[in-house]
């Protein structure tokens, strides 16, 4: 399985856009019924980590030849904007200014609503329901309450060690970004795959690049929940073939607006409540998409630590990718 770009031209990618919806509820609903892998694995909560064996963790360990090393989380978001409508907290709880014997010490207080457009974060298998239902077909209202999640909270998941793989829409079509609303379909992913000579396989982490965040630093914010690049819902049964773990990106994976009728996320309740793939949303790629330009290659190894919160639907995360 090679992870390096050949000389021979592939046809690119279209990335041809979302519009208006294109599935109707019950094409969805059947569609969920077919990537379902309800009742596969135990614990359940963990979903689909469950593919990454130790096999998976060597074969990714592998793929370290340069020793380079790329973090993908954004800055911690402070301020107010059109993409950060609940801004993150950081004050300082001790400047050392109390007398006391030394050392002085300097303390500070963050806090979050990480579920949102502005914080690298992953979510659990408690974060979406489908029809009140989450993975594994546990009813949402008897196991997700004011205490949090009794079944598929982060703390179930532990650390990812696995094979990322980068697909990076922008670089395969010669372009800066792709534009909000613009959908990335099937065809497109097998587009990109001969284009960069990579082919996501079983227990990968699949990390798709709009260059979202490169087109927000040149032209400004916008909001996101009304337009943005990502997955259209007919790309969902290659990856649930393929086999994946875990599925990324700079936005949140869905393209916006939505190509179903009447589901605002629906590669949130195909990946989350049916093939039971955590997904990190908000990642900062550029970095990862100059590395990978450099080394010429879109695999390598990646690493997920999400913080260990009993009943937790997520957790803000750094993950590392090392090249």
């Amino acid at each position: 399985m090679s992870d390096k770009p050949t000389d021979a031209p592939h046809p690119p990618p279209t990335g041809s856009g979302g519009g208006r919806p294109t599935l109707s509820r019950q094409e969805f609903d059947d569609l969920f019924a077919a990537v379902r892998t309800w009742g596969r694995w135990r614990p359940a909560d963990r979903g689909a980590w469950n593919r990454v064996t130790e096999d998976h963790v060597r074969r990714a360990a592998a793929l370290v030849r340069s020793g380079v090393v790329v973090p993908m989380a954004l800055p911690w978001n402070t301020e107010p904007g059109p993409d950060n409508r609940r801004p993150a907290l950081h004050y300082m709880s001790d400047l050392g200014d109390v007398e006391a014997p030394e050392p002085a010490t300097h303390k500070d207080f963050i806090a979050v609503d990480y579920h949102g457009k502005s914080v690298s974060h992953l979510d659990a298998l408690s974060h979406i329901a489908y029809r009140g239902q989450l993975y594994d077909g546990r009813a949402a209202r008897e196991v997700v309450d004011a205490g949090g999640a009794r079944f598929g909270a982060v703390s179930a998941l532990g650390p990812l060690v696995t094979r990322g793989v980068l697909l990076d829409l922008p670089a395969a079509l010669g372009v800066k970004w792709l534009e909000p609303g613009q959908a990335v379909h099937a065809d497109d992913v097998i587009a990109v795959e001969r284009a960069l000579d990579v082919t996501i396989g079983d227990g990968d982490a699949v990390l798709l690049r709009s260059g979202h965040f490169r087109r927000r630093r040149e032209l400004g914010a916008w909001d996101p929940d009304a337009a943005s690049a990502g997955f259209h819902v007919d790309a969902m049964p290659l990856l649930a073939e393929r086999g994946i773990a875990l599925l990324g990106g700079d936005g949140d994976s869905d393209v916006r607006p939505s190509p179903v009728d009447g589901v605002h996320s629906p590669v949130h309740a195909l990946a989350i409540a049916a093939m039971g793939v955590p997904l990190l949303d908000n990642l900062d790629l550029e970095a990862l998409s100059a590395a990978c330009a450099e080394l010429g290659r879109s695999a390598f190894l990646l690493v997920v630590a999400p913080l260990k919160v009993p009943g937790g639907t997520g957790s803000p995360v750094n993950p590392v990718a090392v090249l």
